[in-house]
This record gives C-alpha cells, sequence and structure tokens, in this order.
C-alpha cells in the first residue's frame, strides 16, 4: 500500500473547504478569548478600537465557518443525509445560531462604540456593561467549546439510528 495518496483536485477542494472551516472555527473562539480578556469599564482608545476591530474578525470568521460548514455538508463531507439524520448535528446547529444570537448584544455594543471613536471620544461603558457583556461572552465560549465535542461525537457515527 503506497504511503502517498495523489492529491487530485476533488481531494484538494474537499480538504480546502475543512481547512477553512477548521480555521474559522479556531478564528472565532480566539476572536472571543480576545474579546473577553479585553472588556473592561472605561477602556482607552486602543482597547475599545482592538474591541470593534476583534469582533469585526469573529464575524467575517462566523460567516466563513457558516459557509463553509453548509459546503461541507452539501458538497464535501459525508453527504447532507449523515449529518440531517443525526441529532448531535441539530445541537451542533442549535449551538451555533444561540451563539451567533448572543453575539448580536456584543457586536451592536461594539458599533455603538465605534461612532464615538470615530469622533476621536471613547464611548461610554459602565461597570454594569463591562460584566453584562463579560458575562454573555463567558456563555459563548462555553457554546463554541461544546461544538467540537459534538463534532467528533458525530465523525464516528453517535446519534446515528442503528442500522
Amino acid at each position: 500500500m503506497p504511503l502517498a495518496v495523489a492529491l487530485t483536485s476533488d481531494i484538494a477542494k474537499n480538504a480546502g473547504v475543512a481547512y477553512v472551516h477548521y480555521l474559522s472555527f479556531m478564528l472565532c473562539f480566539g476572536a472571543l478569548v480576545l474579546e473577553r480578556k479585553l472588556i473592561k469599564a472605561d477602556p482607552n482608545r486602543q482597547e475599545a478600537t482592538a474591541m470593534v476591530i476583534t469582533d469585526i474578525v469573529y464575524g467575517i470568521a462566523a460567516l466563513a465557518l457558516l459557509v463553509s460548514g453548509i459546503l461541507r455538508v452539501i458538497h464535501f463531507g459525508q453527504g447532507a443525509e449523515f449529518y440531517t439524520q443525526n441529532p448531535l448535528f441539530w445541537w451542533k446547529v442549535g449551538l451555533y445560531l444561540s451563539v451567533g444570537g448572543l453575539s448580536l448584544y456584543p457586536t451592536i455594543t461594539y458599533i455603538l462604540w465605534a461612532i464615538p471613536l470615530r469622533k476621536g471620544e471613547l464611548p461610554k461603558v459602565s461597570e454594569a456593561l463591562a460584566k453584562r457583556l463579560a458575562w454573555i461572552i463567558n456563555i459563548e465560549l462555553l457554546g463554541f467549546a461544546s461544538i467540537p465535542l459534538m463534532a467528533t461525537l458525530m465523525a464516528r457515527g453517535v446519534g446515528l439510528p442503528a442500522a
């Protein structure tokens, strides 16, 4: 048995979409960790700007994660039937959507920070707002951290109906 497999265009496409999917997940998680580290009351200009930029990276990565995930289900994965018949897949989708829904509050908050930042002013961030954002981000991190567990179980057939 040869040790190498020829890199065909199908393998390259499949691997490329999987790579974008994994990289997007890591960027989302990393951005959330950075947001959690940066959040505090009355940030300075550099910290507030970093939060806005980090959330933009998070949003782009989340969109790439969604698109690459859809492509994997439809074209480049085990086949749509494999995923859609598995309740763990729907838990994964639900967690992703829940985390995305939760992220709307911080995202809108950071967008509102951009307004005073463009005017050379600092956003007003109370201790209560900083704590609320930190709490939301903690929940997002927990949800995101659960997704790979479900993915690894799914890849091993856990949740599929008995044949």
